[in-house]
């Protein structure tokens, strides 16, 4: 059995670290009514953060309904699945039970199309405790963070990690000096898993631990982007660098982009000509690899981008957070635009009972007017969330103040019907029309 799984702490007293953190939690679970607010509970993996909620929901015999990022956490699921479990009493007969939605900063995309706006609903009329866990606290929508109390769970240091790591040599029989569980410990950066998982690894079917049998383990763990990155910048051996970028699984085409988006913190204006330079150079040998299919060439292009950046930066370390390469959090955004309005259009269409060609070509213009005119009527009547309100008024502040505005309200029966919104578009339509042909007389005459 996995060691991490096994040894997960049953009891919040057996948490390591965050001790302030799950002294919150249990105060929010034991006063908790209907009208308490969910707990988010955000940090960097293995710190904890699910392993503290079934241990609150244990401590408190309360059962739990979780549903995590593996799941299709479409609308229809989250109505079904928690939807129903927040406003029922348990079966088995527990006090309550624990609605747990992992990985919410996760919603994006068609699956989750409407799973946000079905977690909101959810949280407004639930009768049961509900905890939300994500990673990164500004991936989740706007809308759902204000609607949480949010909790941070900080990076677990590594004298905290030292004592559960050697009460598991302890139980498993396995001998390990102190030195060695303080190498473990340092090198997860806080993350309690890891540093379970790294001393699973290095005792696997032994007794007796070893520096050999460490430095083994450590040899064996892959290298990523971000390693060799830093390398690059600080100007390790050519050698070094090169049999780095052979561990890791990026193609040298993806190297060469994560260096073309680092080379601007450099700050000194020869030092980046001097590394887009090189990096033009290996995207020559790219374009042929590309081209004729002749990957031999990728080991050139391979070694030009990477010395040559190195050696242009010259030793400066850069200090500011190594991130993907801009071009590629634009292509994302445009992917995500298009499917959000591809999604919007299709509920529009199964809505209205118009195709989508002839409502994209024919009414969106005059219905982008008509809910900019009157947005909270169009959001009532379409069922709108923030992203899909942005989509028509182009202006995401006054969409987020809107939906805010209309979530304190609470829910409001729409007093028109969807087909006086086609009316109206119609009308609009037909006035453009008219306007259009004046002018042309104008012209004419």
């Amino acid at each position: 059995m996995d060691w991490a799984e096994k040894y997960r702490p049953e009891h919040l007293k057996d948490v390591i670290g965050n001790t302030q953190t799950l002294g919150q939690m249990l105060s929010w679970a034991r006063n908790w009514t209907p009208r308490s607010k969910p707990l988010l509970l955000y940090g960097k993996p293995g710190t904890g953060k699910t392993s503290s909620a079934h241990a609150l929901a244990r401590d408190m015999k309360w059962e739990v309904v979780e549903l995590n990022a593996s799941d299709q956490r479409t609308k229809a699921l989250l109505e079904k699945v928690a939807g129903s479990s927040s406003t029922t009493a348990s079966i088995s007969g527990a006090a309550r039970h624990l609605i747990l939605l992992d990985e919410v900063d996760n919603l994006h995309g068609t699956a989750d199309r409407g799973g946000a706006k079905a977690l909101l609903e959810i949280i407004r009329r639930s009768a049961q405790p509900i905890i939300l866990i994500a990673n990164n606290l500004q991936g989740v929508p706007s809308e759902l963070r204000m609607q949480c109390e949010p909790i941070v769970f900080r990076a677990v240091q590594s004298r905290s990690i030292l004592p559960r790591l050697k009460f598991i040599c302890s139980s498993e029989g396995v001998r390990c000096s102190e030195k060695i569980l303080k190498e473990i410990s340092e090198a997860s950066g806080g993350d309690v898993r890891a540093a379970i998982s790294m001393l699973s690894a290095v005792a696997m079917g032994e007794k007796e631990v070893s520096e050999a049998d460490l430095e083994i383990s450590m040899k064996d763990e892959r290298a990523t982007i971000f390693d060799l990155v830093s390398r690059v910048f600080r100007s390790e051996p050519d050698e070094e660098l090169l049999r780095t970028a052979m561990d890791i699984v990026e193609s040298p085409d993806d190297i060469q982009q994560w260096l073309e988006g680092s080379i601007p913190h450099l700050q000194d204006g020869e030092a980046i000509s001097a590394g887009y330079r090189a990096l033009s150079k290996a995207d020559l040998f790219t374009g042929r690899v590309l081209r004729r299919q002749y990957y031999t060439l990728w080991r050139y292009a391979q070694a030009i981008s990477l010395v040559g950046v190195s050696a242009a930066a010259g030793g400066r370390v850069i200090h500011e957070r190594i991130m993907p390469p801009p071009r590629w959090h634009r292509m994302s955004t445009l992917r995500r635009q298009k499917a959000l309005r591809n999604a919007l259009l299709k509920k529009l269409s199964e809505r209205l009972h118009i195709p989508p060609d002839e409502l994209r070509n024919e009414y969106l213009t005059s219905l982008s007017l008509l809910v900019e005119a009157d947005p909270e009527r169009f959001v009532l009547e379409f069922a709108l969330d923030t992203e899909e309100l942005n989509l028509f008024i182009h202006d995401r502040k006054k969409a987020t103040e809107i939906m805010k505005r209309m979530s304190e309200r609470g829910p409001v029966v729409a007093g028109a019907k969807a087909g006086s919104a086609v009316g109206d578009a119609e009308e609009e339509k037909r006035t453009r029309r008219g306007k259009q042909a004046r002018q042309k007389q104008t012209t004419l005459f």
